[in-house]
């Protein structure tokens, strides 16, 4: 019951206080006109007027909506349980003058009020609506709000007031051309300084108008950087090979720049909270860096340094499809799709089975939240321990768990496949407040293990993908004695709770930032980076990444990973 009530706590003091008084609020007339309908239920004329005042809830709602969500659509769905409880205050409008009736109506009534006001107390969100202002007020007033709201201000040293001066000219140069890209490329620039997975940026207006990536362009083959510092060419298309570039073929220089400095120079901070995940995707990202055309020097098959010209294309569709190969993240058209891989088990061969954690959710949301609350999610739980019987009925002698591009979700999940693979407990999370810029954990979420695959061999993979929960979940893992974390990149570097979000002016910019706080054993921020970026859920091995790797992934199309971490089991047991 501890861990319940810290973490009950832990909800209410992460959520908005003002968005929680507007719940107060409502609930407080709708306990006055219970206890007026009690005084004047002998009384028709005075219960005609109660009538009336019943339609009070639904009014503060409306003035809500037009305070706080009006102009800025993205926010409703955060205010829900607060619109239902205007809702809800009409139901006894019906039953006004008949006592039997009013008296049965009163039950639901009571108990829907209840449930959706104490949920809405405990999740009122921490959003923010500046759409009706222009954009140099939209962000001075977001950049206030995230000096106040952003739980990890102190951990990461950041200094709202330098960046916002850092980044108001370019505010304000797109503010005087009414340029909603150059708006949102300030707004990225500047949240990127934070190296925070959870911050995110969002769009909204036409962007077939204003092209934000009017900069950008694709020539026809991606980048990639190996283990020995060398550049190579990925991806590679018919009119670049015909020019004498393949796949592996070494760049030396990139518009007439030495490739390293040309990645320095030419790439933006991408905003990776790990400054090794940052400078090896920058990497991957000086392919799109020129103009209408690019000089680009590489070593032939001789060794000899040749120079060409690439055209700039209409597609940048060789980068983006190495990304997205690179990230191992799926894509769903549906939740459904998602839920059937998600926890999904098989045999690899004859020996290695295979575990795919995609995120750390469930299409059981009660048991979900049942999880979070009491730090223990069973249900979770049993899916793993069927799974992995399932896997040992088959002769699985080692276990691959993969967690690249992960998506997050509910550490306890992860804790509970933890709960399996130990027999001893472990500090899982903890859920923390955040007060004056010092940190209390008020509910211990461990690992408390069962010890049935004690001794499985394990290869957790990994990747920059992999975040929020995900990041936790390596975590955990990492700390088990059987289970080595192993990837080419390290986890992403972000585990606090989701929440904050700003609408900027017209609803064209949206910021999203990390509002609830989880804590490690040592009362610090879980997983994050702090203003060095130094990884601090490293992987315990790195998977070798040479040329012939990286052919592998990009030209063969082979799970390069998957098939090291087997072999990397086979060569353990």
């Amino acid at each position: 019951m501890k861990t319940f009530w810290g973490s009950l706590r832990h909800l209410f003091a992460s959520a908005n206080r003002i968005q929680m008084l507007w719940g107060i609020a409502i609930l407080l007339v709708m306990l006055i006109l219970a206890i007026l309908h009690h005084v004047w239920r002998d009384d028709d004329k005075k219960l005609g007027r109660w009538r009336w005042l019943c339609l009070l809830p639904l009014l503060i709602c409306i003035a809500h909506f037009f305070l706080n969500v009006f102009g800025a659509m993205d926010l409703l769905g955060g205010f829900i349980p607060l619109y239902l409880l205007g809702i809800i205050g009409l139901l006894p409008m019906f039953t006004a003058k008949r006592r039997i009736g009013h008296r049965i109506m009163l039950v639901p009534v009571t108990l829907l009020t209840v449930l959706c006001g104490l949920y809405y107390c405990a999740s009122a969100p921490n959003f923010f609506n500046y759409s009706s202002m222009r954009y140099t007020e939209s962000f001075r007033a977001a950049v206030k709000t995230m000096d106040e709201y952003y739980v990890l201000k102190e951990w990461k040293e950041v200094d709202f007031a330098a960046l916002e001066a850092k980044y108001l000219p370019a505010v304000e140069a797109a503010e005087r051309e009414q340029n909603p890209a150059k708006f949102e490329e300030a707004v990225t620039s500047f949240c990127n300084e934070l190296h925070d997975g959870h911050v995110w940026v969002g769009a909204g207006y036409d962007f077939d108008a204003y092209n934000i990536d009017e900069d950008k362009h694709g020539f026809g083959l991606a980048t990639i950087r190996t283990d020995s510092g060398e550049v190579i060419a990925i991806n590679t298309e018919e009119s670049v090979q015909a020019l004498g570039i393949q796949d592996g073929t070494v760049l030396t220089k990139w518009g007439g720049k030495p490739i390293a400095q040309a990645i320095e120079e030419n790439v933006p901070d991408l905003g990776e909270p790990v400054k090794t995940n940052d400078d090896f995707l920058r990497a991957m990202n000086v392919c799109l860096t020129g103009g209408e055309s690019v000089e680009v020097s590489f070593l032939d098959e001789s060794g000899a340094e040749k120079t060409v010209t690439l055209p700039a294309l209409d597609n940048m569709l060789a980068h983006h499809s190495a990304f997205r190969l690179f990230a191992r993240r799926p894509s769903y058209d549906t939740n459904e799709e998602l839920y059937a891989e998600n926890f999904s088990a098989k045999m690899l061969d004859g020996k290695c089975g295979y575990l795919r954690l995609i995120a750390e959710e469930t299409e059981n949301g009660n048991q979900d939240v049942l999880g979070y609350l009491t730090g223990n999610h069973k249900w979770a739980r049993e899916v793993f321990r069927e799974r992995l019987n399932t896997l040992k009925s088959q002769g699985m002698q080692y276990l691959v768990v993969d967690l690249r591009g992960n998506m997050g979700g509910l550490d306890e999940i992860g804790c509970a496949l933890c709960d399996l693979l130990t027999d001893k407990d472990w500090f899982g999370q903890g859920l923390g407040i955040r007060k004056n810029g010092q940190y209390t954990c008020v509910s211990e979420h461990g690992i408390h293990g069962t010890g049935e695959f004690a001794d499985l061999p394990v290869v957790a993979l990994t990747n920059y993908e992999c975040a929020s929960a995900g990041d936790g979940t390596s975590l955990y893992l990492s700390k088990l004695p059987n289970v080595t974390l192993a990837g080419i990149t390290d986890p992403c570097g972000c585990n606090q709770e989701t929440g904050g979000m700003c609408v900027l002016s017209g609803g064209v910019v949206s910021v999203g930032f990390p509002t609830g706080l989880i804590l490690d054993e040592n009362t610090v921020p879980n997983v994050e980076t702090k203003a060095d970026r130094i990884s601090r859920n490293p992987v315990e091995v790195r998977i070798p990444f040479d040329k012939d790797a990286a052919l592998r992934i990009f030209r063969d199309g082979k799970d390069y990973e998957l098939d090291w971490a087997v072999a990397f089991l086979e060569n353990e047991k």
